[in-house]
Formats: structure tokens, sequence, C-alpha cells
């Protein structure tokens, strides 16, 4: 095969969130995904200058083939990110790098792509019962950013992806103490929605509101890895519970997810904070929430959930798939 024709058939690429962008190559269709590196957003300027510098990093010219999944909804040629700076239009990055495919979809929607065959390993199940196969599955996700998608059967054995915003539903608050925390991310934000909790800014808005409310100490805690270890080591009351509200307003959302969908095939949480919890977020109030929909708690009862635990972003697969389906 030479250069020129190798070139062709060999595809970058991308998940692209609001914190670290990771890139990946891939030699030709259904070769391994391979030359894994994460860049963090804040250190490029632009999308395009974090692709010059991974392909730097590799020693590639650009390929024809390029898809990039992208924490924002994707709606016409501007994008502009909703947890980030970065800002592009389709058409300029095509014509930069010469790509002549070329696929921008959702972070989440690629994710729920690699939902099938994504390995036993890297799932670890959290309740419920067996998924029901050929029956509609759910994904939520909370990082930088809350991503919500699924996966509905089309009738011929594949999967139709979800592209939405569902993070951005209002948040489901049900205690007094989550109201509490309602009323303040209204009074910061003019909208408490799902996200401004279960997120990682939302971590660490939940703390400082308790501890505003509490007027307790802050203990030098700043960020929401900082919640996160202070709550997982006991060591912060206002930490403990911020952890918790964020739990199970998880399980909330989820819950609503799946009675929306009729999730039978099963739930899925991706995203980087949930994973890092560990047992911890077994022993959370998320699936005691998850199920608390009244006469519908048995049916949900049943429904598998899983924290997906891969190393290696799914989404790079899902993309890859995308590209697949354009063949």
């Amino acid at each position: 095969m030479t250069e020129t024709s190798s070139m062709f058939r060999a595809r970058l690429l991308a998940d692209v969130g609001g914190t670290n962008a990771r890139f990946a190559w891939q030699r030709e269709p259904g070769a391994p995904i391979t030359d894994v590196h994460v860049l963090r957003c804040a250190e490029h300027e632009s999308l395009q200058a974090a692709i010059h510098a991974y392909l730097r990093l590799i020693g590639q010219a650009a390929p024809a083939t390029a898809a990039i999944a992208i924490a924002n909804p994707v709606t016409g040629d501007e994008v502009r990110m909703t947890n980030h700076h970065w800002a592009f239009s389709q058409r300029q990055v095509c014509d930069e790098f010469g790509f002549s495919t070329w696929r921008l979809i959702n972070d989440f929607t690629a994710l729920a792509l690699a939902l099938p065959v994504l390995p036993a390993a890297d799932l670890r199940q959290v309740g419920g019962g067996i998924a029901q196969p050929g029956a509609p599955i759910g994904l939520v996700g909370a990082g930088t950013g809350l991503g919500v998608s699924g996966l509905l059967p089309d009738g011929r054995g594949g999967w139709i992806p979800l592209e939405g915003e569902g993070g951005h539903v209002t948040l489901p608050a049900q205690t007094p103490r989550e109201r509490l925390v309602m009323d303040g991310l209204v009074r910061r934000y003019g909208h408490a929605s799902a996200e401004r909790v279960t997120s990682g800014q939302g971590l660490l808005d939940t703390f400082d509101l308790l501890c505003e409310a509490d007027a307790a100490d802050w203990a030098g805690i700043a960020t929401a890895a900082e919640v996160t270890e202070a709550a997982l080591a006991g060591r912060h009351a206002q930490a403990v519970e911020a952890l918790d509200i964020f739990c199970a307003c998880l399980g909330s959302v989820a819950g609503n997810l799946a009675l929306t969908l009729g999730a039978r095939g099963g739930v899925f949480i991706g995203g980087g904070i949930v994973p890092r919890l560990g047992s911890a977020f077994e022993r959370s109030s998320f699936r005691q929430r998850f199920e608390a929909k009244g006469r519908f708690q048995t049916f949900l009862s049943a429904i598998p959930v899983w924290v997906i635990t891969s190393s290696q972003s799914p989404a790079l697969m899902g993309v890859s798939r995308a590209l697949d389906a354009l063949s």
C-alpha cells in the first residue's frame, strides 16, 4: 500500500470535552484504535491548534478522514462549545486539514454508538436484573457537563443513537436540602439544570451552597476533585452531603431517562466522575433514587445500571462506528 493510499484510508478520531480532548489514530476501517493522547483544552487556543499539536505528536500528516465527538449540540456549520471557549466552522476545519470525509457528532451520541460493543470487563453493574435484548438503552454521564443519550432499536437488528441535550433539563430536586441548593443555583445562574449539580462544577457549587447555608468552613476545598476527596475520606460533612446529593440527583435523572425511553435494555453511566467513586457510588443514594418513581418502582428495579470503567474513551470507538455507517 502506498503512503498516499494509506493516508486515504487512515482516520483521525477525537473525543473533545470541556476539559480534555482525546485524540487517536486508526490505520484503516476496522483496525485497532492506537496513538491515544489526551490534550488539555485550556492549553490550546482552538480545536485546529489541538489537531495540529496531536499530528505533530504522532508524526503524521492529516489523513483524508476525521470524526470528532464533541461535548456540544451540533446544529449547523458554526459550533461554539458550551463548557469551553473553542468555536469553529466545520467547513473551515475541513478546508484547513483537507478532510474529504468528516463527521462531527455529540460526544454522548458517540458514546452511545459504542455501547453494544463494550466488553464486560469495562462495566460495573449497580443494581437491577438482566437487560432485555433489543430493548431501548439509556446513557447519562457526568464530567465537565452532564451528557445524556441512548439507543433505540431500528427494527433491523441495529440501533439509532439519540442526539440531545438532556443534561439541561430542570434539576429534579426532592429533599429540602436539594431545594436549598436548587434555589441557590437559580440565584446564581437563573436556571437550575440537572447539569448544575451532576457535573464537576455542580459538585463544587453544591458544596459551596451547603457551606454557605450552614456557615461552615470551606477548609481550603476549592475544586470538585477536592470535594470528592474530602467526601470519600469523610472529613468534611458538607462535602459528604454534596457528593450524596450529586449521586441522588444523578439517580433521579437516570431514572427519568429510563422511564422516558422504556430502557429495559439497561442504563449506562459514563463520564469521568462516577468511575472514580468506586464502591462509594454503590453505597450512595443513586440506586434508591433511580427506582423512586412511585407506581413504577417495580419496573425500574428490574433495569440494570452499569458504570463504564474503560481506561480508553469509548467515544473514540463510537465515532469510528459513525464513520463505518457512512460506508
